[in-house]
């Protein structure tokens, strides 16, 4: 490839990447306005309901005593464990079936179902990820957590939530335009997985059985990588970094290929 290729090459991709920002970022606004308004306080419950979710959680392990196996307090427990659920768990309820009602935007060339996939992912990890930071300040404010020993680790479990979040997302929500058996059947995985991703208990209670086939949820090894950036040497974690990030890539391989297969069926009307 000569220079002058290269160069155009690279000037083409500079392009389709500001094209694509701007749509992402006109569609984010699109979103935020038609799922919050203008009303009370707007976009503020973006992160604010998730933030009352909870809070509500922990105020019931609180108040109930629940034993979770493990010497953190209560309070920096929930909030570790059910912020990480929110993160992961909501993103697909927002792509599933988020085209049929968006159709009318395909008309314009450079709107595509991903874009649409990808400004809803963007509004629900920045909604959970101001409510995690927002309880965390405040609980520390008040003396009931502690600073997180390795926000680096934090930030790492958070990403690797994320990234499950948004690949199982896309997956789902391509899915769902070809079926509706998949709206059908989230819902209930959705209640049934909560039990099993490491929110409500430590990993290390469980026995060498029980712990290696959780450790096959990804969103167990997220958590577990949270709570150890969080907590440090009081927490003993339990995860498999490698197997987490290949199991993202490869989730986020076969949603963009069912995206893809999707998005050549889709017609504006």
């Amino acid at each position: 490839m000569s220079i002058n290729e290269t160069a155009h090459s690279n000037i083409y991709l500079r392009s389709s990447i500001n094209v694509q920002r701007r749509v992402v970022f006109a569609l984010l606004m699109r979103e935020i306005l038609t799922r919050y308004g203008r009303h009370n306080i707007g976009f503020l419950w973006l992160f604010i309901e998730p933030m009352v979710f909870t809070i509500g959680i922990t105020v019931l392990w609180t108040v109930t005593r629940t034993v979770h196996g493990s010497s953190i307090p209560i309070t920096a427990f929930a909030v570790t464990g059910y912020s990480s659920v929110l993160l992961w768990r909501n993103m697909p309820s927002r792509t599933i079936l988020s085209i049929i009602p968006n159709l009318s935007l395909m008309y314009h060339r450079n709107v595509r179902p991903i874009d649409v996939f990808l400004s809803r992912l963007i509004l629900e990890a920045a909604g959970a990820t101001t409510s995690f930071i927002v309880l965390s300040l405040l609980f520390n404010f008040v003396g009931w957590m502690d600073p997180p020993q390795d926000i680096l680790m934090v930030l790492l479990g958070w990403g690797l939530l994320a990234w499950f979040g948004s690949a199982l997302a896309i997956c789902l929500g391509a899915l769902s335009e070809l079926s509706e058996i998949v709206d059908k059947i989230w819902h209930p995985i959705a209640y049934l997985l909560f039990p099993l991703s490491g929110a409500a208990f430590s990993v290390d209670l469980l026995p060498p059985a029980g712990r290696e086939f959780l450790l096959y949820f990804p969103m167990v090894n997220g958590v577990e990588i949270v709570r150890e950036g969080y907590f440090g040497s009081n927490y003993t974690a339990h995860y498999d970094l490698g197997y987490t990030a290949a199991f993202c890539l490869v989730l986020s391989l076969c949603g963009l290929a069912f995206e893809r297969h999707m998005s050549a069926k889709v017609t504006p009307e």
